[in-house]
């Protein structure tokens, strides 16, 4: 019976006694906070000098693009991933306003679009949903 909730590692991984991360074993460096995990072979050995976080999550995101062969994320990405989010959800509420038409959702936002020619979709999704809210309460 297990004593602990959180997985195990696998036979091929190991968990960083630092931030308890879990990666493939052959790795000599955290990927999540950058320890070293094994001692220098000699002492006349140049210690490696510190890194600061932003270089320690830019390399931990390239660690981990390499092992599951994805390209690591921009920041740009990601914002444009999470609008999207906040997107899908708005417009799942807007849907649910007007019953589960996308073509009325899609007047309403195209009505907004046109009043506001100058904002984004997501302004556009939350002024359809306050003026279904406001004309129909």
């Amino acid at each position: 019976m297990p004593t602990s909730i959180d997985p195990q590692p696998g036979e091929d991984e190991i968990e960083c006694a630092r931030c308890g991360a879990v990666f493939f074993h052959q790795l000599t460096h955290c990927p999540n906070c950058g320890v070293n995990l094994y001692e220098p072979e000699g002492e006349d050995q140049p210690r490696p000098s510190q890194h600061t976080a932003s270089q320690h999550n830019g390399i931990a995101s390239r660690i981990r693009s390499l092992l599951t062969g994805k390209p690591p994320q921009t920041n740009l990405q990601r914002d444009i991933e999470q609008s999207a989010q906040v997107q899908a959800g708005l417009y799942e509420q807007l849907l649910l306003r007007v019953g589960g038409d996308p073509d009325v959702a899609g007047r309403l936002i195209d009505f907004e679009a046109r009043r506001l020619p100058d904002k984004n979709r997501t302004t556009w999704l939350e002024s359809a949903i306050h003026r279904w809210d406001r004309d129909n309460s």
